[in-house]
């Protein structure tokens, strides 16, 4: 096999598995109102106890006075999506890339949290937020009702108050399996 024929079919299975691995998922375009939240008190909605100041108790709603551990709904710890090395990020900022090989866990990317309507969006849909990345469905907001909101997860409560509220294009790929 001659070297240019290798290079190429080298080059059009790199093109090709990836959608043969993942599928060719239906991406969908909406307009949605996004809010942000954080792990605090008022966006979480927990309380500190009063002898025992360091537990954390469900303040609201029917789990009201049982111990807050801070998962989702889907059991899973919240977080902040990490677009890792091999990224479009790596090439706006490259001076992270030697972070990202020093702390060897920034290598991978990283999908993060995102509350939205069950009903609507199911858990494991992947919603790509312009300004905060891919996330994925794994807990419901109290306030999070109609398919028309989203809440996305910080782990700062400054960079969720900086977010605010937004009307953004977003695109939805829904749950495979």
């Amino acid at each position: 096999m001659s070297r240019s024929l290798r290079t190429a079919l080298i080059l059009a299975l790199t093109v090709t598995t990836p959608a043969l691995v993942t599928g060719c998922a239906h991406v969908e375009r909406r307009t949605l109102e996004v809010t942000a939240y954080d792990p605090g008190p008022e966006s979480c909605g927990w309380r500190r106890g009063r002898l025992l100041f360091w537990r954390k108790y469900v303040a609201e709603g029917p789990r009201k006075g049982e111990r807050y551990t801070g998962k989702t709904a889907s059991g899973t710890q919240p977080r902040e999506p990490r677009p890792g090395l091999f990224s479009v990020d790596s090439l706006t900022h490259p001076w992270m890339i030697p972070v990202r090989l020093v702390f060897f866990w920034n290598i991978l990317p990283r999908k993060g949290t995102i509350a939205a309507d069950t009903r609507y969006y199911p858990f494991g849909t992947e919603i790509y937020v312009p300004g905060y990345g891919w996330g994925v469905v794994a807990d419901r907001g109290g306030a999070i009702k109609g398919p028309q909101r989203l809440d996305i997860f910080f782990t700062d409560e400054d960079d969720a108050l900086d977010w605010g509220r937004q009307r953004i294009a977003v695109k939805v790929r829904p749950p495979r399996g």
